[in-house]
C-alpha cells in the first residue's frame, strides 16, 4: 500500500494506492495546532475503518503548500510508518519540462496537476485548480509546462468581500438559479460564482489566444470546481477531483527506490 499526501492551506488530501489503483480518498482540515499525534490517530482511524494499517504501508509521496505543517507531517510518516516519505519539488524526475524562469518557486500542487494533466489526458491542455487561490497552468503538447495565471480563490474572496463590506453578511456558496438577484445574498452569490466563470472564460481565451492553440483541453479540478463548472460545460472539457492524488500517484512510481 502507498499513502498519497497532499497539504493545502485549506485541506490535506489523502490517498490510499492498493494493487496500483487509487483505492480510497480523504480529506482533512489543515489545522496547524494539531500535533503529529493527533494527526497520527486521525489516519490511524481513517485507513482502520477502511481495512487498512500503517504497518501495510509500503511507501508515501507528499506535496505540500503549506510549510508550517510539513515537520508535523513528515514526523507523523516516520513515527508512524518508519518510513520517510518523498518529498514533490521540481528536482524530482517529474516526467514534464518546467519552462519557469525559476522553477523552484513553482508551488508542488501546481506540479502535481501537469505531470497529471500530461500522463492522464495528454496535451496541450490548461489546468485549473479552484482552491485557496484559482491557479491556472498551461502544459504544451510536447509536456512542457509553460506557466499561468493566479487568481483569488472562490471562498477567499467572499470571505473578503463580507470582512471589507460591513452591511453585507456571509453567504453558503452555492449556485444562484439565476445571474440577476432578487436578494442581497442571491446578488452575492450571483456577482461571486458567475463572476468567477467569467474570469476562468477570459483566461482560457487569452491563453489560447497568446499560444495560439484553440484545442487546448480545459480540465478543471480543486474542492471549489463544482461551483464553476455544472454551469459552464462549454468551458471545462474534464472534471477530475482527484487529479493531484493522480499526480502524486505517477510521480511516486517514478521516483521510488527500486
Amino acid at each position: 500500500m502507498v499513502l498519497l499526501l497532499d497539504i493545502g492551506n485549506t485541506n490535506i488530501k489523502i490517498g490510499v494506492v492498493n494493487d496500483n489503483k487509487l483505492v480510497k480518498t480523504w480529506r482533512v482540515a489543515s489545522d496547524h495546532n494539531k500535533t503529529a499525534d493527533e494527526f497520527g490517530m486521525i489516519f490511524l482511524d481513517l485507513l482502520s475503518s477502511n481495512g487498512f494499517s500503517f504497518d501495510e504501508v509500503e511507501g508515501m509521496i507528499m506535496s505540500s503548500v503549506a510549510p508550517a505543517l510539513n515537520y508535523t507531517i513528515e514526523h507523523m510518516c516516520e513515527y508512524y510508518t518508519k518510513k520517510r516519505p518523498i518529498m514533490v519539488n521540481s528536482k524530482l524526475n517529474l516526467g514534464i519540462k518546467i519552462n519557469y524562469l525559476v522553477p523552484d518557486e513553482l508551488g508542488a500542487d501546481r506540479i502535481l496537476n501537469a505531470v497529471a494533466a500530461h500522463f492522464l489526458y495528454g496535451g496541450p491542455a490548461i489546468i485549473i485548480d479552484f482552491g485557496s487561490a484559482t491557479t491556472f497552468g498551461y502544459i504544451d503538447d510536447e509536456g512542457a509546462f509553460l506557466g499561468g495565471a493566479i487568481a483569488p480563490g472562490i471562498k477567499s474572496s467572499a470571505e473578503s468581500l463580507t470582512n471589507t463590506a460591513a452591511k453585507l453578511p456571509r453567504i453558503e456558496l452555492v449556485r444562484p438559479k439565476s445571474v440577476i438577484g432578487r436578494t442581497t445574498v442571491e446578488n452575492m452569490q450571483s456577482g461571486i460564482i458567475f463572476g468567477f466563470t467569467g474570469l476562468v472564460q477570459a483566461i482560457v481565451d487569452d491563453m489560447r489566444i497568446e499560444t495560439g492553440n484553440n484545442k487546448a483541453k480545459i480540465i478543471a479540478t480543486g474542492g471549489m470546481c463544482e461551483l464553476i463548472t455544472p454551469g459552464a460545460p462549454h468551458l471545462v472539457d474534464i472534471v477530475d477531483r482527484t487529479l493531484s492524488l493522480q499526480g502524486l500517484k505517477i510521480l511516486y512510481d517514478m521516483n521510488k527506490k527500486k
